[in-house]
């Protein structure tokens, strides 16, 4: 970073989109253009300080000067690809693969975007030292917030990366243009742990000053416990690991499960009554979010300049033959993990027209016949957009897509959801109100229902409960009696959208519809309790892990795909490796020719050998050759 001047804007809400509930108006959707503020005067008034602090958030946003998709890429290659739940063609095919390598611009991208968000957090906190003037309680919210932020960037590196370079108060790229890697993974995480902790104390569950989008004690807690089971997994099982410590990991989960008990004892967030509206624009900080990014800029359409914009998820998620770009496909693994009656499926995808799918065949579709389903195949059902506009002939018609390389015919409904890349897109129509939600209340559910089962010896009632609560949501439970009043929340985007786009009345998309997409009400009657049905599960499906290990991990394929913890909160627990040994077995189904098998049978074809040690991505070979001191890490020597 060069200079300390801080970007400001005076409605942090808005310029953020950081949130931690339901804002109780709309005001967050006026945006205040940016201003400067002289350094001689980033810490002379409170309000100064408050906006300087909003430069170090600014920072959570895409940028042109390091990484213009932070929020997609890299996130979504080091976040979910991994995991093969989530697929690329082109030049992003090899993040299926682990043929990254230290030259993958995605991760340097990321590096560089993270750490000039740390060293502005570095140089915030080391100007509020020095602050003279600012109240208590001020002075008190902001360290908290600051701390809480660096803490975030460091997170994301440390589960990235493994071992990184950790820069201090006051230490940036410029005046420490050169600095080792921390010397183990205690190391770090105790410097990670040591910045959630200090902001769990100086925060509030509340933002300061009601504006959601700063730091809270929910946020901080929820990574400061995430940061706990990172370093007990880097002292047991980790990959990369250090000397075994298994009285030290025990207590680290003992300490994790605190803080996740003090958040659900909190009573300050609570689950969306239905998981198929979480990424509509009327669940903009909802009840269960407690760090999300908000990317919508209210009613203002278009401009390609737009910051938020830039990040183009309509096009990078959508469907090639419907205007999209193909950078994101899901895979039919993930898609057949699903029970019926699992209305998470139907929230979080849609498929192309796939005439092979037999309804009666349960390996392919366990959850297809009798239910309501049938709409998701081939069909956006939120924007009523025929997938390859029902051309007979259309490349959707197949298990996987193929625009000269292969893929899954599955997209994202959870970025590819609310503004269509088909009608008006390269007009006016620029606009993809999306949340990317870093941590939601089911975050920290799993979370501690992994910390019990670990310190209970695979068996906790608590534990399940949590499973149980979310399988209840999932079902559709909590939707039973309040179907008309989610109705009246969420349906009236999606009608005002189709007046939007003009489209004629004998066009697919139904004007004036009365019944939300995916309609409202309970499947609760077909869902088993999650002990026996993942007991039976996991031996059907023949993993070496624990049960309980299964079932968290498989919940969390079902919650979060496309959300950017996938990997992590898989590689922590342990489960990486049994993951892709069985749920992607090695096959050697042929991918060449237009007449290729692999379009006639739905499953992934896997050709290498799954490395654990790879899922700590490479230094980036930049940084190498400018900060000599730093090391690559083993498995890319």
């Amino acid at each position: 970073m060069k200079t300390r001047y801080i970007l400001l804007s005076a409605a942090l809400c808005s310029v953020t989109g950081l949130g931690l509930t339901s804002c109780n108006n709309e005001d967050f959707l006026n945006v205040t253009p940016y201003n400067i503020i002289e350094q001689e005067q980033l810490f002379d008034t409170d309000a100064h300080a408050k906006a300087t602090m909003n430069g170090v958030y600014d920072m959570l946003f895409p940028n042109d000067t390091y990484d213009g998709d932070w929020g997609f890429k890299p996130n979504l290659f080091t976040g979910c690809h991994p995991t093969i739940d989530t697929q690329a063609t082109g030049w992003d095919k090899d993040w299926n693969s682990q043929n990254w390598n230290a030259s993958s611009s995605e991760l340097l991208g990321g590096w560089k975007h993270v750490y000039a968000g740390i060293c502005r957090a570095n140089d915030f906190l080391a100007g509020l030292e020095e602050a003279k003037n600012l109240s208590p309680a001020v002075k008190k919210s902001l360290e908290g917030e600051g701390r809480a932020v660096r803490g975030f960037f460091y997170h994301w590196l440390a589960t990235t990366f493994g071992r990184v370079p950790m820069l201090s108060t006051g230490e940036n790229y410029i005046n420490t243009p050169e600095k080792a890697r921390a010397a183990t993974y205690t190391e770090m995480w105790d410097f990670i742990i040591d910045d959630f902790k200090t902001a769990a104390e100086l925060l509030d569950w509340q933002p300061m000053d009601g504006q959601y989008g700063r730091a809270t004690k929910g946020m901080a807690l929820a990574y400061l416990g995430d940061a706990y089971m990172w370093e007990a997994y880097r002292l047991t099982d980790g990959a990369n690991g250090q000397t075994e410590d298994a009285a030290k990991a025990k207590q680290l989960y003992q300490q994790a499960a605190a803080c996740f008990k003090e958040i659900l004892d909190s009573n300050t967030y609570q689950l969306n009554q239905s998981f198929t509206t979480l990424w509509d624009p009327a669940s903009a900080w909802g009840p269960e979010a407690i760090w999300v990014e908000q990317l919508d800029e209210g009613t203002n359409w278009g401009g390609w300049g737009d910051l938020t914009s830039k990040l183009m998820l309509k096009w990078y998620t959508a469907c090639p033959e419907n205007g999209g770009w193909g950078s994101l496909y899901l895979s039919w693994e993930w898609y057949s993990c699903y029970e019926k009656g699992d209305k998470r499926r139907a929230a979080s995808c849609y498929t192309g027209a796939v005439p092979q799918i037999d309804p009666n065949n349960e390996a392919y579709d366990p959850q297809y016949e009798g239910w309501y389903e049938p709409a998701i195949y081939g069909v956006n059902p939120y924007l009523q957009e025929v997938l390859g506009h029902g051309n007979p002939t259309s490349k959707t018609m197949a298990f996987h897509f193929t625009n000269g390389e292969w893929a899954p015919a599955i997209w994202s409904s959870k970025m590819w959801r609310t503004a269509s890349a088909e009608y008006k897109a390269w007009g006016d129509g620029h606009w993809s109100p999306t949340p990317i939600y870093w941590k939601r209340l089911p975050n920290v559910m799993l979370d501690y229902a992994e910390c019990l089962f670990r310190l209970n010896g695979g068996d906790d009632a608590t534990a399940w409960a949590q499973i149980d609560k979310l399988r209840e949501r999932a079902f559709g439970k909590y939707e039973a009696g309040n179907e008309q009043a989610l109705t009246d929340k969420y349906l009236p985007y999606y009608n005002s959208f189709a007046n939007w786009v003009g489209r004629g009345e004998d066009d697919t998309f139904i004007k004036n519809r009365t019944e939300y997409p995916i309609p409202f009400g309970s499947n609760d009657d077909l869902r088993p309790d999650a002990k026996t049905y993942y007991t039976q599960y996991a031996a059907d499906k023949g993993f070496q892990s624990e049960v309980w290990k299964v079932a968290v991990n498989t919940e969390r394929r079902k919650e979060f795909n496309c959300e950017w913890c996938l990997r992590p909160d898989m590689q922590k627990s342990g489960f990486m490796a049994d993951h892709v040994a069985t749920n992607y077995p090695k096959r050697n189904t042929s991918t060449d020719g237009d007449d290729a098998p692999i379009k006639n049978v739905p499953w992934t074809n896997r050709d290498y050998d799954y490395n654990d040690m790879k899922m700590d991505m490479p230094i980036p070979q930049d940084e190498l050759l400018k900060n000599t001191l730093c090391d690559q890490n083993p498995a890319y020597k």
